[in-house]
């Protein structure tokens, strides 16, 4: 069942891994078929270099295993509540990648400072408020997903536009459009990361860049007007 969709998310899982993204057995990377309502997830602790694509698990939205020997990842609840709030998402990728991470454990979120940022972030990459010891206690992946969903609505975001989160004390979670993307956001978020560490290092009151210049950088890779790469047709002038 869903070979494809198995083999797609074992590549994804180990592109974690090539990017230096995972340690031991600290992340996980899933994919949804849509038509058919499933889920493939990594299965829970099992090192990187003993998986197999046969070894991903099935699951339908509401957690019930379909296909799969092995447990799937601890974090499954947390992709699955992002999945069933977002129909635009296609991957979730979860790590403990240490500049993500930092910003996570000061619970602050990552600032817009220059064009890389802006390039695939829309604004700020937001850091959730910390889960109440009653939502850690009753249900603490599902509500890790549940302040995620509510820090996106509560700043009005489109998850297309800033497919990041900082879960505070936590750790990064990225998305997109299936497995593969959301690896590349999680690679992504990494870089802005430490840049922007060494930003605030260099001059800690450093301004955010203008929302002009984000805005353009943002545009010209997203959206019905972008003009970036070959999938365009030619720029005059």
């Amino acid at each position: 069942m869903l070979k494809q969709l198995k083999q797609k998310v074992y590549e994804a899982n180990m592109e974690l891994v090539r990017h230096g993204l995972v340690v031991y057995t600290w992340g996980n990377a899933s994919g949804i078929d849509r038509e058919r309502g499933l889920v493939v997830i990594k299965p829970s602790g099992v090192k990187y270099s003993e998986l197999t694509p046969e070894s991903m698990v099935v699951l339908d939205l509401d957690g019930r295993r379909v296909e799969g020997e092995l447990n799937p990842s601890s974090d499954t609840k947390t992709h699955l509540e992002l999945y069933r709030e977002f129909p635009e998402i296609g991957g979730v990728v979860h790590t403990h990648s240490r500049g993500a991470v930092a910003w996570a454990q000061a619970g602050e979120d990552i600032p817009c400072y220059g064009t890389t940022h802006a390039d695939y972030f829309a604004g700020p990459v937001y850091c959730t408020r910390s889960l109440t010891k009653e939502e850690i206690d009753k249900d603490y992946e599902l509500y890790t997903g549940k302040v995620i969903v509510e820090t996106l609505r509560e700043h009005k975001l489109n998850p297309k536009h800033i497919p990041a989160i900082l879960c505070r004390n936590h750790g990064p979670f990225t998305w997109g459009r299936d497995a593969d993307e959301a690896v590349y956001h999680a690679v992504v978020l990494e870089e802005v990361a430490h840049m922007a560490a060494m930003t605030r290092q260099i001059k800690p009151d450093a301004p955010d860049a203008p929302e002009s210049l984000q805005m353009k950088h943002f545009l010209r890779k997203h959206g019905k007007n972008a003009y970036y790469g070959q999938n365009k047709p030619d720029i005059q002038g």
